[in-house]
């Protein structure tokens, strides 16, 4: 993605060992430095309603940040391999 305004969106992901919910991640990237805010993430969620549809369900706070910190723990590592 492009750093001056890259934006990363995954179509919804539905793990199979949890039936009846989805989950589709936004991944902002809005620097070239690697800082904590130089990287946000949105998550989303949805429970099957039983009827055949979805319905926003609520994400648990602690997604974003964690999500956010493995992405630039790898691009660190990333970046450190190429330097070598």
């Amino acid at each position: 993605a492009d750093p001056f305004g890259g934006v990363i969106i995954t179509d919804w992901y539905a793990d199979p060992q949890a039936p009846g919910a989805r989950f589709k991640i936004t991944v902002y990237i809005l620097d070239t430095s690697l800082r904590a805010d130089g990287v946000r993430v949105t998550a989303f969620r949805q429970t099957a309603d039983g009827q055949g549809g979805w319905q926003d369900a609520e994400v648990s706070p602690r997604i974003a940040p964690s999500l956010e910190n493995a992405i630039l723990l790898r691009a660190r590592e990333l970046r450190i391999g190429a330097g070598s």
